[in-house]
């Protein structure tokens, strides 16, 4: 057995956290929806950091981080870069909405099967990244 590192792990978190997107999906919770989803695409992307040497930040979004040290991903990998930290900034712009509303943004009410679907496919992208760049738990 080998040691789990803190990167493996946030890949393994992630890729659990899909199947709970999927239930919220099927329940009709988009706003929850939104909001799962960007916990996945973070998690994902710090995971991504980790495994090439770099220390988070403790902020939502890392996108801009990720395009800043692409040369450290392979090839195929830095092409995918570009729509993933465009995806992290919107679901981090939705998180906060998504999750708590406001006193003219009801969260059932604003957001819907359209934003679901571009917040889970989203995720579905960070972990198929993630786990291209952070090898899988022996």
């Amino acid at each position: 057995m080998t040691n789990t590192t803190l990167a493996q792990s946030y890949v393994l978190k992630a890729s659990k956290r899909l199947r709970a997107l999927e239930v919220l999906l099927a329940e009709a919770a988009y706003s929850d929806v939104v909001r799962e989803a960007q916990e996945v695409v973070e998690l994902a992307q710090k995971a991504m950091l980790r495994q090439v040497g770099m220390e988070p930040p403790k902020q939502h979004d890392v996108g801009p981080l990720l395009l800043s040290v692409r040369d450290r991903f392979a090839p195929e990998v830095q092409a995918r870069l570009p729509d993933l930290a465009r995806g992290s900034a919107w679901l981090r712009r939705e998180r906060e909405f998504a999750f708590y509303g406001d006193i003219d943004v009801i969260p059932t009410e604003v957001y819907g099967q359209q934003e679901a679907d571009r917040a889970l496919a989203i995720a579905l992208t960070a972990v198929d990244v993630a786990q291209a760049v952070v090898p899988a738990i022996e």
